[in-house]
Order: structure tokens, then sequence, then C-alpha cells
């Protein structure tokens, strides 16, 4: 048996942060966002439809406001591009909204918004998160509450789910006693320490509480979390972050800290979790990583539930622990007050303690896998480590060898109790209490993992792709990022440069304990437990088995060492470490650069403007007109398959050139609706040709200003007689602001709809919904496909959720109109004949069409060479069709498969799975050139899915095993949850096509070989 471990731990934070009093009162992050509109919603039916009315018309300044009472909401609440707005209610015992009959998976959720406020309120029963940051700069939670109901939040009895009668008691969870035992396995079957009187968890629950992420200048003030799969409040990714006055119980982590640049904890109790406190880096291909975090004034107790998550890494955490670090630098731990904690106070570790091969993803080699420069000092320590949680049957039957830890640090320790030179200690540390404890058996107040790097002295400084030097903070450390794939762990920094090249001490030095802490007599002060030194060999011995040399050689550090003088730093060294500045939030300043909302009156001109016949009205594209038929796309106003109307884009003249049909190689899935895609530019305009290679690769081609893509969604109900019934135009319209010039897009969607026996599409602002069918073969595959759903419209803020990224032009950029998605010969995606399908693109190369004599689009390759007869261009870059076998490779079945899913991935992912999207922060990216390794999921253990997102899975892409595979679960029927079915929007039934070449894919093409998949062979 080789104990080998996929724990996965992490730890957070730096930026260079102004100095303020040690414990002076902090302002929140958001004040002053001006006296605007107010939106009050009441309690009622009506409830969900006047927050979505209210949320996509929000301007800065304004406040959505929830009267006091119990809210039943269907959909999230969410605000994209926008500024200086509050979200408030009367009290988080007062408003609750509840999620549980919603389809979307986050309660409150925020992306890419400056100056944000939500305070007094409480988010309940959501299937993903509760409360949601993405890319805010200034935003503050304040008495604010996330909680799940006992027993399973959405998935359990009404009598036990909060409800209108039961909400302001069944929300008051004290923290008594823990479960420490899973029920859930046999042997524990009518254990008392099976449940608790509290509270009883559930994998069922959403993940994060309250969960801001790849954000900046957050503060969370006096909240609360309850019952988490994940962790209950949390910030990641992150510049300047204070977690204060807050609680958390019965989550599987209470806090978490995670690559966070500037922290603090000061003033919070985390009670009943799994995990009191947590800082760390996560490894894989994040946006950042961590360094300084002071945590202060904090109270860690009973932090003893057992473990009730199944994927990522909280899943690896031991129960009993008061606070974990991992992997992150420059901590500075004191005033706080840790007690009754089963496995240790505090327990420090590194990702060295787990061998490769051991589920941890070994292919980063950016993050430093120790952490440095902690100082603790005055904190009390009391009833400690006397607990230790035991691995069960069902952890060995599922390899969930994590779970061992605590075993380890337990024998390792009372190895030591029966050295002489211990005995008295141990005898000392006697708890009648805890019997087992008191052979030595046991963790301690502060337990290390005792593993130090050396020098690598063959690993050179990282660069950037572009070959200039990462750039480094002040000490020498390289500040990686998400760019970079150094070969090697470059380490230099800790050493001196010259002489004996010895370790900086004590700045690189694991960590500073001074005398001035207070560790009760009930526990093990101090336990240095060697990682696993010792261990490989204690247990080819006990096997009967001849230890190896090297196993024999490390036998004599089986043993623990509770020698805690090493840390004396001031004795040591003659210096202790500095104290960590206090982050220091600035006041929020709006920047009042957004456009005033357009008056009716000039609504009312510019929408209806009289144009010549046949023409499109682009003066409308400045505003929201009421109806789509006002902009004059289609020849006919009441159907958008009909001929486009016509502009002159090209500037010369000929003002009979009409709109330009496209389609792409493979499409986003919309439950099996057939798409027409028309583009209209202005007069005048071209646009201007990007590629990957000339853009990046999330590039499109770069449009003019006034430029108008319309996106109707139809659905053959009857092909034979060329039934097809269109439910939703949306558009895309570039647009400029006033008063910055620069050019953002605008997301807007109309619904169709037969009025006094007309058809006309209204503007949605706030999505809707609509029962279709649909009977047709598909134009590629062949298949038939049949079935019918509720379809879902998103409302303006979600389709941001897809088009919005820090590297492409504001709002809702386009994402589909990439050079490798258009080389193609037209074809409508439709067997219905329309007057699109019958346009003069027909049977071209579409990059051909726009590029041929620079009339549509500038700056194309000088020769695109375009085959007369497949009519693809051979000279550019391309994406398969996704569902026509032999598109993706004529001769390599398994390079034709893999191409084909990649090419799925990308266009149904990829837009928010890439290092500058939506979904940055998981470093999960499907990037089209890059190899297939640990970013694009091979072996890479999920970041934040909880037990629905994943259904237990250990990582996204098993090779060779799809039912072990998180993906191959997401994109499947199985995936019913809100919290569990990707993507999350636009899609309410499964891609039965789409699904099959994916698992496909993994099934049969993906091997464990690290030559061509790296990182293929960390799965367990």
């Amino acid at each position: 048996m080789k104990l080998n471990s996929s724990l996965r731990l992490v730890a957070a934070a730096s930026i260079v942060l102004s100095v303020a009093a040690c414990n002076g009162e902090q302002k929140p992050a958001v004040t002053g966002l001006g006296s605007g509109k107010s939106y009050v919603i009441q309690p009622g039916e009506n409830a969900t439809a006047e927050m979505i009315a209210a949320m996509v018309t929000v301007v800065p300044g304004d406040t959505i406001e929830f009267g006091c009472g119990f809210f039943d909401i269907s959909n999230t609440l969410q605000l994209s591009n926008t500024e200086a707005i509050t979200v408030k209610g009367c009290g988080r015992d007062k408003t609750v909204l509840s999620f549980k009959g919603s389809n979307q998976p986050v309660g409150i959720l925020a992306v890419n918004v400056r100056g944000l406020m939500v305070k007094d309120l409480t988010v309940a029963d959501t299937s993903g998160n509760g409360f949601e940051m993405r890319a805010v700069d200034h935003g503050t939670l304040q008495n604010v509450r996330a909680f799940w109901s006992t027993a399973g939040g959405r998935t359990n009895t009404t009598a036990t789910a909060i409800n209108k009668d039961n909400y302001q008691a069944a929300m008051q969870v004290a923290c008594t006693k823990p479960a420490t035992l899973n029920p859930k396995i046999p042997e524990n079957s009518g254990n008392p320490d099976a449940s608790s009187p509290n509270y009883t968890v559930s994998d069922k629950a959403g993940r994060y509480g309250i969960y801001p992420v790849s954000s900046d200048n957050i503060l969370i003030d006096g909240a609360e979390s309850i019952g988490a799969s994940d962790a209950g409040i949390y910030v990641g990714q992150t510049n300047n972050a204070i977690i204060r006055n807050s609680r958390a119980a019965f989550n599987v982590f209470g806090f978490e800290i995670e690559n966070v640049q500037g922290g603090e904890y000061y003033g919070n109790t985390a009670e009943c979790n799994t995990g009191g406190y947590l800082i760390y880096d996560l490894d894989g291909n994040l946006r950042q990583y961590g360094d300084r975090t002071r945590m202060y004034n904090n109270i860690a107790r009973k932090n003893n539930t057992y473990n009730f998550t199944e994927s990522g890494f909280v899943s690896a955490v031991p129960a009993g622990s008061g606070l974990i670090t991992l992997a992150y630098d420059r901590i500075d731990i004191f005033d706080n007050e840790f007690s009754d904690n089963n496995t240790g106070g505090i327990i420090h570790v590194s990702y060295e303690l787990f061998p490769e091969g051991a589920g941890r993803p070994t292919s980063d080699k950016r993050i430093d896998f120790y952490t440095e420069g902690v100082h603790i000092f005055r904190n009390t320590f009391s009833n400690n480590g006397n607990g230790l949680p035991t691995a069960t049957t069902t952890d060995m039957q599922n390899k969930k060898l994590e779970r061992f830890l605590p075993a380890i640090v337990g024998y390792k320790n009372e190895a030591a109790c029966k050295d002489p030179r211990n005995a008295a200690l141990c005898a000392a540390a006697a708890n009648p209490n805890y019997p087992k404890a008191n052979s030595g058996y046991r963790g301690a107040h502060i337990v290390w993992d005792g593993l130090i790097d050396p020098l690598d002295t063959g690993c050179p400084y990282p660069k950037r792709p572009d070959g200039e030097d990462v750039p480094a903070d002040e000490r020498g450390k390289p500040l990686h990022t998400n760019q970079e794939s150094p070969d090697c762990h470059y380490n230099a920094y800790k050493f001196k440069a010259d002489g004996d090249r010895a370790r900086i001490l004590p700045d690189w030095w694991f960590s500073c304990i001074d005398d001035d802490n207070v560790f009760s007599a009930d526990s093990l002060a101090y336990s240095n437990f060697h990682g696993l030194k010792g261990a490989n060999a204690a247990v080819a011995a006990s096997n009967g088995d001849q230890p190896t040399p090297a196993q024999a050689a490390e036998l004599q550090e089986f043993p623990a060492s509770f020698d805690r003088t090493p840390h004396n730093c001031m004795a040591r060294f003659g210096r202790n470490l500095p104290l960590l500045p206090p982050v220091v939030i600035p006041l929020f300043v709006p920047s009042n650069d957004v456009d005033a909302t357009p008056s009716p009156a000039e609504i009312e001109a510019l929408c209806n403007a009289t144009v010549p016949a046949g023409k499109v009205n682009f003066e409308a594209a400045r505003v929201n007109c009421p109806r789509l038929d006002q902009y004059k796309l289609f020849s006919d106003a009441q159907d958008p398959r009909s001929a486009p109307n016509a502009s002159d884009p090209g500037g010369d003249g000929d003002t009979n050139v009409p709109g330009i049909p496209f389609v792409l190689n493979t499409k986003l899935f919309s439950d099996y609706s057939v798409k027409y895609r028309v583009l209209f530019m202005p007069t005048g305009a071209k646009a201007i040709y990007k590629d990957a290679n000339t853009g990046g690769v999330d590039a499109t081609m770069v449009f003019p200003v006034g430029t108008i893509i319309a996106k109707t969604f139809a659905f053959v109900t009857d092909e034979a007689a060329g039934t097809e019934v269109p439910v939703e135009t949306r558009l895309l319209i570039k647009r400029v602001n006033s008063k910055t010039s620069s050019a953002r897009w605008d997301g807007i969607a109309y619904i169709w709809s037969t009025e006094d026996g007309r058809r006309v599409a209204r503007l949605a602002a706030s999505g809707g919904t609509a029962a279709v069918s649909w009977n047709f073969h598909d134009v590629d595959s062949g298949a038939l496909q049949q079935g019918s759903t509720n379809y879902s419209i998103p409302n303006s803020n979600q389709c941001l959720s897809c088009h919005s990224r820090e590297d492409s032009e504001a709002g809702a950029a386009p994402i589909g109109l990439k050079i490798r998605n258009l080389n193609r010969p037209y074809r409508s995606e439709s067997p219905v004949t329309t007057g699109q399908s019958e346009n003069a693109i027909k049977g071209q190369n579409q990059v051909e069409f726009l590029c041929k004599d620079n009339k549509y689009m500038l700056a194309c390759p000088a020769n695109l060479a375009v085959d007369p007869g497949t009519k693809i261009a051979g000279s550019v870059e391309r994406l398969p069709i996704f569902n026509k076998a032999g598109d993706g490779h004529p001769t390599d079945p398994n390079a034709d498969i893999e191409a084909r899913a990649r090419a799925y991935l990308e266009v149904n992912c990829q837009h928010c799975h890439n290092v500058h999207g939506f979904a940055a922060s998981t470093g999960l990216y499907f990037d089209f050139r890059a190899p297939v390794g640990l970013a694009y999921g091979i072996c890479k253990n999920a970041t934040a899915t909880g037990h629905e997102g994943s259904d237990g899975r250990p990582v996204d892409i098993f090779p060779g095993d799809p039912s072990r595979s998180i993906m191959e679960f997401r994109i499947s029927s199985s995936a019913i949850a809100p919290a569990a079915r990707m993507p999350p929007l636009a899609r309410s039934v499964a891609h039965a096509e789409g699904h099959a070449l994916v698992e496909q894919w993994i099934r049969d093409v993906i091997k464990r070989d690290p030559d061509k998949y790296p990182n293929s062979d960390a799965c367990n």
C-alpha cells in the first residue's frame, strides 16, 4: 500500500496596500451610490417578474428594494455592466428570497459591476451559489445571509424547508453539537454522532454561500452562511478583500480566502463546519496567485462536521480543522481563539505532501507548493486535535486516500509519544474525554507537514509568452497568471544569490510561532509530522515486506517532532517577520460614464423615421425600439426569415446590397432550434479581418459602429409541410458611448406573437418562455430530431454572461463570428426554403464573400486558397462541423472525433471557459489550439462544482472513462439541477448528438499518454 493522496488545499493574497490603524473601523467599500430611482418589490406571485423588470432597467444610482416577507423567486437577480447599484431588503431575518423553485443556479449575481451594495436580506435554497460576484470592483455585502434548509435545501420535503410560515425561526441555527460521522456510511447507522440536534447538512445544498471571484475591493460585513456544500463565505482570485464580523456554520468550509492578493479576516466566527478557515492558493491555470492575509480576532470552534461533499478540493478537507493554510505566503495570525477542533487548531500543509498520481494536478509549475512567512502570535488554543476523524470503509473502497491524512498525523504522533524523551509531554496532554488521544494518537493545536523545498539550481527565471520575464513582486517571486506555462518550479528567490545559496530566513521560513500564544495543556501544542516520510517503510514492514533503501533512510522520520523551537524566530534568527499592513479599501467613486436613458420622444422619432422602401433604418440602431420591424431589417416585416433589406456597407453607391446571411460550422445548441443569422453594416462601413493569429484565440472580426447582427431562433414543426415557427429574434448592436466615445455592444431580444392576425416581434428585455416542438432532419448529419420543451428566452442581463469578456469590446460582444467558424460555404441550417436560404451568398465560401474585392471586409489574407469543390479556404483557420463525420480529419478516425469534439466544446463552452471569460476562475479553458492537458480538463479537479455539479466524479476528464468525467455528466440528460446543467443558459434539454460525441471522445480517443495528453497520468 502506497500512501498517496488527492488532498488539494489552497491559500491566497497580495497587493501593496495603504497603511491604516490596526483595528480602525472600515467604511463600506461602496458609499455615495447616489439617489436614483428605487424599484420596490413586495412578496407575491408577481415578485419575480417585477424583479427582472427592475434589474434590466436600473441605471447608476438606482436601488432595487425588497419589502419585508418571504419571496418565492424563480430566476436569478443578475446585474451586468453597470455601476452604483444598491440591492436591499428590510433585514436579513425579515426579507428572505427563496430560490427553491428557480431554474437558474445563482440567487444574486453581479458581473462586471463597479460599485455594488447588497444588504439586509437572505438568499435561500439556491441550486448553486447564493451571492456571486464576478469582475466586480467595489462590492459590499452587508448584513446578508446565504441559507439552505436543513437536510437538503431545494431537494428536501416541504415540512423541513423554510417557507413563509416558518422562515424567521428556521434560520436561527445554533452550534452545540455537529454530526461528526456520515450517516450514509453503513457502519455509522444509528450512531448518535451521525446526527446533529442543530442542523442536518447535505451534499444537495448549493456550493458557495457568498462567492466574490476575480474581483477587486470586496467587503463582506456582518454576513452569515449556513449549509453550503463547499465554502460558506469565500473570496477568490481577488485584490483587496475584507471579511469581518461574520458567521459561518455547517458548511464544508466556513471561510475561504483563495488566490487573493491582500486579504483580511477579523471578528468572524466559524463553528460546526468541516473546516473553519482556509487561506490558500489553488493550482491550475487560474488568473492569479495570492499573497498577504491578516487574520485576527476570529473564533474557530467545533469545526468537526463530517465532510459532506464528494468532489473538488474541499472533498479532501479533514473534519476538525480550525484553520488550514496551503501554498500561500505571508499570513499574520493573531488574537484568535481555536478550540474544540478535532484534527488541529492550525494545520499547515503543502502540495508536496501528496505525490504525483494521487489526484492532484501535476502540470502546474507556476504555483509555489509551500506556505511560508506565517507569523502566529497572541492566539489562544484549547482542546484541539484530540478526536481525529477516521477514514471509513467507503473511503477505502472509493480510494479516498486524502481521508487518511488525520490517521497519518495520529500514527506519527503516537509513534513520537512512545519515545521516552516525549513521555512527560504526552502524559501532560492527557484528556479524559478522548481516551484514544491519550496514547498519543491525536493531532495538535498546531500541525505542520514539515516539508520545505531545496533550491532548484536548474530552473531559470520564467518567461511570458512574448519572451519577456514574468513580472516579480518586491521579493523577487514571479507574479504568475494563467498566461504562462513554465517547465519547472522556479524558487531561487527564496535563497541568497551568492555564497552557499542558503535560504533567506525568516522571510522564507515556514512560520514564526511566538511565545505569547496560549496553549491549553489538554492537547499537544505542536506537531511536525514530516509529511509521508517513513510511512511507506512502516507499511512495508507491517506487511512483512523489506523496505527499499530510500524508505529505510526515511524511517527515522516516521515519528513526529513536538519541538517548536525552530519556529522561535527571534531566538533563532535574531528577528521576527515584519507585520503586514492592514488592507485598506479606497472609497468608491462613480465614473458617471454611463449614457442617459433615451427619452420616449427620442425613441419615437428614431424608431418611426421614414426610410426608403427596402432599406435598413440604421438611425434607429442608437436605441432599443419597441418593435423589431421598426429597424426595417427584413423585406417581410412579419417574417425574420425573409430576404434582408439593404444598406450600402461598402460605401460604393450600391445601395441594393442586402444584409448578409451567415451560418457557423458548429453552432451553439439551443433546444434544437434552427437559427437565421444576418449581418447588417451601415452605409460606407466595412469590417476588419481578425483571426487567432492576428487578434488572439478569442478574436472575432471587428465591426463598425452601427452594425446590427440579427439572430432568429425558429422551430421546424413539420419539415414535410415546410412549417417553421420563429420564436425570438435577438439583436447585437454596436453603439458608441457619447461621454467616452468608446464602443459597446448592446444585446436585446424580441419575442414573436400574433396580434390581430399579424406576426409582431416586441422588445422583451425581461426575457420569457415559449412552448415549442420540433420535427425535422438535421441538414448536416441527416439525423431526425423530434421533441418538445418549454423554451427559455434569456433577459438582456443574462446575455452578458456569455457575451461579455475582459479582452473584448464592452458589452455583449459577438462570439460566434470567428473566421474559423465561418470558413465554409453558406447553406441555411433549416431544411425549409426561405428568402434567406436563397440569398446571393448561397454556396459561396462566407469568408471569401466578405473579403472579395475588399467589399465588406478589409485586411483579408492575399490568398484564401478556396477549394473549388468543397468551397473551404485552405489558407485560413477552420473548425469542423461537429456532427459531420470526416469533417475534422478525412482519414484518421480518432483525429476526426477529437477535432469535432473540440469544435463542439469551443462553440458551446469556450465563450465562458477562456482566460478572460465568465468562467475564467475555474481554470478550465477550451482553447482550440492549446494541448488537451490540465487546462483542458485532463485529470483536473473541479474548482467549484459541488456535488450536484460533479455527480461525485473526481475530475473534469478522466482518460478512457466518461463515467468518471465531470464534463460528460454536465452536458448529459442526467444533469437536471440548474447547478449541474452546462451550459447553464440557452438550453432546457440535453443535446443528444453533442453529448454522444464528447462521450465517444473521452472513452475511445483520450488515453493515458502524457506526451499526447499532458497530465493524463495524474488521475487516480
